[in-house]
């Protein structure tokens, strides 16, 4: 028996079929964008034209939700001469010195690492590589940020191990150490993950790639992997709806890596750009041909035309809308002239990357130049794309969604977290000092990051669990990168605004912790429904407080992501703002470690303040959530900053480590294990405000006795507090907090951080 074959949907057909029912809602589009985009054409989309704006309009490609709060990090942006290339492209450039540039970016997998953990997180740090190889720049870490629900919930021994094995196997296959990054728990992260992937890459100056498609007859050359049905849909199916039970279903919907094949076009395309053979460059990720094509065309001075039927395939049966919407990994987009083409051809065959001319640059009228170009596709001859590009990747809806307070926020910034029940003896005090250490989000979280290779390439000269990751530039060269990221849903739940300043400080923190000097900021905003106004406002003022303390802090946003329907059903995760910051430092062999020496006096920098609302002390030991986040303090952070690089650089300073989640006990405890010596401490606060608050600007650094004068007038003339609270070397950990006090055997003090992981997930 035959089977009838659809007949195919051409502009022509189109045009002289304008009542054919179309499935635009299945696809993500609204009524009004559908109805919108019919009138952009002047007729019915074809199915091909349905897939490109489908994907290219979608939440997770056109930002049409977040767009009118985003502007405000260009708007407020600081003046610095540091920053090469800002938001737009596929990742931020800043100049780090010495004609050194640096560009890194965050984004995120979340849903295809819930659908299908393994490939979703693999592919995950395949794409952001890929990112920052399309800027020009050879990638040179990774790192992650990821959330989980409760350790001990089934779903979560289900997922966190697919997630670390995706993470670990293609960054350890492509060579790139995984340098740090964040591992938290919470009971709102369950059905619903955050796997949030960082690369950083260098460059010189004079390398930097756009993603723009010049020069009427230029060649339009796909190379890498051959294009599947793998990921087909990915960034309106899964990044840009709601996260339901019955995602298991959209399996198909997620990519499959392979990091071999990456490797492969990392170096094939290092080779292109030495030898100056790319006009443009753009990688195929989220929306795959749709958005590389209609990316490259709108940010060209010209059109384009492909033949869609030259895409190799794996699969011979995809459709052109099919190819349009995959999103197969590892695949690139450049555009070449034709006098290089050979060359460009040449270096591809002795990498064994497949490189197909799949079209080329256009020449345009100039009534189309002004509607920014034409994109026209065929399928065998026949056209079934002619649109304008610019309407697809850069004029897509833009939407001022409603918001409201939610109106159970003053409920629970009411339950103030100072009111909650103290220890009421040595006893009691010392048994939530372990239970807080032993608490999965804060515990040795080394179960997942010796999964990591943190030290492949030899430039990694500071790893996890350091505050912050750093790595040399180049080998001949001291100058170093530190890395951070930080986020903190517990706060942004009780005061969006404060809440994402707060993760900004805290990936400030870390960097200024390693000795270096915080540069410039990307960022991964992940949130809830944009559809519900209560998260929308939880949104707009996270943006609006990251924004303002950027621009206080001088550090620009150089790009990031947005991620929303973070949720399952009606329940939205906690907003989580994921804030990466990157820093420079003029001399790696000054770096500050957080391991404590031994026969060295402890510092206490900062003010402490009875600040527990949101603390790992209050969700741990009360299962509580309410009050108010600790008060942000953006010039007492910079002095900070400043204080521990002016310390590393003068070599007053032996180890430093700052004060975030579970307060000053945790950093004690942190930086005598990493050391391996104990320490005998005094604070003046009482127990709990003492050990477990958590007030910003604060660290504690490791000094030698005959630097202890010189460390205290530098603290001073920064105008930051610094008492001296004690000193290493003993075999145990004892604190004098006031009233009462512990002490912990530094054994069992490592029993206790270092079990709590393996005993939920196993010691293989």
């Amino acid at each position: 028996m035959s089977v009838a074959v659809p007949e195919l949907d051409t502009v022509g057909r189109a045009s002289a079929t304008p009542d054919v029912p179309q499935p635009y809602a299945e696809l993500g589009l609204t009524e009004g964008e559908y109805e919108r985009l019919r009138g952009i054409l002047g007729r019915r989309p074809t199915a091909a034209e349905l897939a490109i704006y489908s994907v290219m309009w979608s939440e997770h490609c056109s930002y049409k939700s977040s767009k009118v709060h985003l502007r405000q990090f260009g708007a407020k942006a600081p003046q610095t001469h540091a920053l090469l290339v800002g938001m737009g492209e596929n990742a931020g450039v800043v100049d780090v010195g010495d004609g050194w540039a640096v560009t890194f970016k965050i984004e995120s997998h979340n849903h295809p690492s819930y659908v299908e953990p393994h490939q979703g997180a693999a592919t995950g740090v395949g794409g952001i590589v890929r990112d920052i190889l399309t800027m020009g720049a050879r990638p040179v870490a990774v790192m992650d940020a990821l959330r989980f629900g409760p350790a001990d919930a089934e779903d979560t021994r289900r997922v966190l191990p697919g997630v670390v094995s995706g993470i670990s196997s293609y960054g350890n296959c492509l060579g790139l150490p995984n340098i740090g990054g964040e591992l938290g728990f919470d009971a709102g992260y369950l059905g619903n993950p955050l796997v949030n992937a960082l690369c950083v890459g260098v460059m010189r100056h004079g390398d930097i790639k756009l993603a723009q498609a010049d020069g009427p007859g230029n060649k339009v050359v796909l190379f890498g992997a051959s294009t599947g049905p793998d990921g087909i849909g990915g960034a309106s199916v899964l990044a840009s709806a709601s996260f339901e039970d019955e995602s298991q279903a959209k399996r198909p919907s997620v990519q499959v890596g392979n990091p071999f094949l990456e490797k492969l076009l990392i170096e094939c395309s290092l080779e292109l750009f030495a030898d100056d053979l790319v006009e443009g460059i753009q990688d195929l990720g989220a929306a795959g041909v749709s958005c590389a094509t209609t990316e490259l065309a709108a940010g060209g001075t010209g059109g384009m035309r492909v033949e869609l039927d030259r895409v190799p395939l794996r699969d011979p049966r995809l459709t052109p809308e099919e190819i349009l919407m995959s999103e197969s990994q590892e695949r690139m987009m450049a555009v070449v002239r034709p006098d290089r083409l050979d060359a460009f051809m040449a270096i591809c065959e002795k990498w064994g990357v497949e490189a197909t001319v799949i079209g080329e640059v256009t020449d345009v009228t100039e009534a189309e130049a002004k509607r920014g170009g034409r994109l026209v596709m065929t399928w065998h001859g026949e056209t079934v794309v002619d649109l304008p590009p610019r309407t697809a990747a850069e004029e897509g809806p833009v939407y001022e969604r409603p918001y409201a307070r939610p109106g159970d926020l003053d409920r629970l910034r009411a339950h103030n977290a100072n009111t909650l029940a103290r220890p009421a003896s040595d006893d009691e005090l010392r048994h939530q000092a372990l239970a807080v250490l032993a608490s999965p989000g804060i515990a040795d979280p080394t179960w997942v990051t010796r999964q990591y290779d943190r030290y492949v390439l030899g430039g990694t000269v500071l790893a996890a669990p350091h505050d912050g990751g750093v790595i040399r530039i180049s080998d001949d060269s001291p100058r170093g990168l530190a890395l951070a990221t930080d986020g903190n849903g517990r706060y942004t739940r009780l005061d969006p605004y404060a809440g994402a300043q707060l993760a900004l400080s805290e990936a400030y923190r870390n960097v200024a912790a390693t000795g270096a000097v915080p540069l410039a900021v990307t960022n991964c905003l992940n949130y809830g429904s944009p559809e519900d106004p209560g998260v929308m406002w939880q949104f707009a003022q996270s943006t609006r407080g990251l924004a303002d303390a950027c621009q206080e802090l001088g550090v620009p946003v150089t790009g990031g992501n947005v991620s929303f329907y973070n949720q399952t059903g009606e329940t939205a995760i906690n907003p989580t703002p994921v804030i990466g910051v990157l820093g420079t430092i003029a001399d790696v062999r000054t770096r500050l470690s957080s391991a404590f020496p031994s026969d060295a006096r402890i510092f206490l920098l900062g003010e402490t303040h009875e600040e527990l609302g949101g603390s790992a002390w209050a969700n741990t030991v009360h299962d509580h959530l309410g009050g108010v986040p600790p008060r942000v303090d953006l010039a007492a952070e910079a002095a900070l900053g400043r204080t521990l690089a002016g310390a590393a650089d003068a070599g007053l300073a032996l180890a430093a480590h700052d004060l975030s989640d579970g307060g000053l006990f945790v950093a004690l405890a942190e930086s005598c294990l990493r050391g391996n010596v104990g320490a005998t401490v005094r604070v003046e606060e009482d127990g709990v405000v003492g050990l477990f608050s958590e007030s910003v600007a604060r660290a504690v650094v490791a000094v030698s006795p005959e630097n202890t004068a010189a460390f205290a007038c530098l603290c001073a003339d920064e105008g930051v507090s610094a008492r001296e609270i004690g000193a290493t070397g003993t075999d145990r950990l004892s604190v004098d907090a006031g009233t009462f006090g512990l002490s912990v055997e530094l054994e069992e003090l490592r029993q206790v951080y270092e079990s709590a992981l393996p005993a939920i997930f196993g010691r293989d």
